[in-house]
């Protein structure tokens, strides 16, 4: 089947959380291939980094090109258990699709690719009646983590191919209540970092030889996180810092921890 809702329920159904890929792309090659596409399927890695799947398909040579870009990598699920309906059961209930990548981006891909299937099938195959265009998809495996053995290489991939792009479709969901509300034509920028603070090790009994960071890294938290960074503007919402997690790697009650690391993401 290759409207969007089969299409998405079968994207869903596969556990493709950063970096594993978990069938997904497999899924999006068949339909793509069956329609007339050359899919390629394009291994990138890194020393410490995971090797990451990515694809690029495309039917047509010439320009005009137009480019549907996506990822379909996903965040943890976390605690199974809390879900109403499993992360990746694909579920239909009440007219809603529930599972992680429902939203970002599984459903948006499927929606892509489930038109320009149906498009090519009313176009004789063509992506233009008068035989010129391409059309493409660039899907990647890695938005989600590190995100380095994906768009940027894939994009590089497809430079050292001589191909270029004349428009770009991105189905990121960027709604403000519902899918599909409003269309975007940019986004801010991200910049993820790790702050740390370097204290010296010791036991808690006798704290005047130790340097505990916990107490200066909580306060660096607080007053980092209530820094206005600007007030943003027409087009988009003001900056913000985000601290996402806090570690001192100390498994110890009784043991002063030698550092202590958060990360933080900003979105600018």
């Amino acid at each position: 089947m290759t409207d969007a809702l089969s299409i998405a329920r079968d994207l869903v159904r596969c556990p493709s959380v950063t970096p594993a890929d978990a069938g997904a792309l497999g899924v999006l090659e068949n339909i793509l291939n069956s329609a007339g596409f050359e899919v390629h399927r394009v291994t990138f890695g890194e020393p410490g980094t995971s090797d990451i799947d990515n694809l690029y398909a495309r039917i047509g040579t010439e320009a005009p090109h137009l480019t549907f870009a996506g990822h379909t990598d996903v965040v943890p699920p976390g605690d199974e258990s809390a879900w109403s309906h499993g992360p990746f059961s694909g579920e239909v209930k009440d007219g809603f699709l529930y599972g992680r990548g429902a939203v970002d981006m599984k459903g948006g891909i499927a929606c892509s690719v489930a038109a320009v299937v149906q498009y090519l099938a009313d176009h004789g195959g063509k992506p233009r009646a008068d035989g010129k265009g391409s059309i493409s998809f660039m899907i990647t495996g890695d938005e989600e983590d590190i995100s380095v053995n994906g768009t940027i290489k894939l994009l590089q991939w497809v430079a050292a191919r001589g191909e270029m792009f004349d428009h770009c479709v991105l189905g990121e969901p960027s709604n403000v209540e519902v899918l599909g509300d409003c269309i975007k034509v940019g986004r801010r920028g991200s910049q993820s970092g790790t702050l740390y603070v370097d204290g010296i090790q010791g036991h808690v009994a006798y704290p005047h030889r130790a340097a505990n960071p916990v107490p200066d890294i909580s306060r660096l938290i607080v007053a980092l996180s209530d820094e206005l960074l600007d007030h943003g503007s027409t087009q988009f919402q003001a900056s913000n810092l985000e601290f996402t997690s806090v570690d001192v790697g100390n498994a110890a009650s009784n043991v002063i921890p030698g550092q202590a690391r958060a990360k933080f993401n900003i979105r600018f």
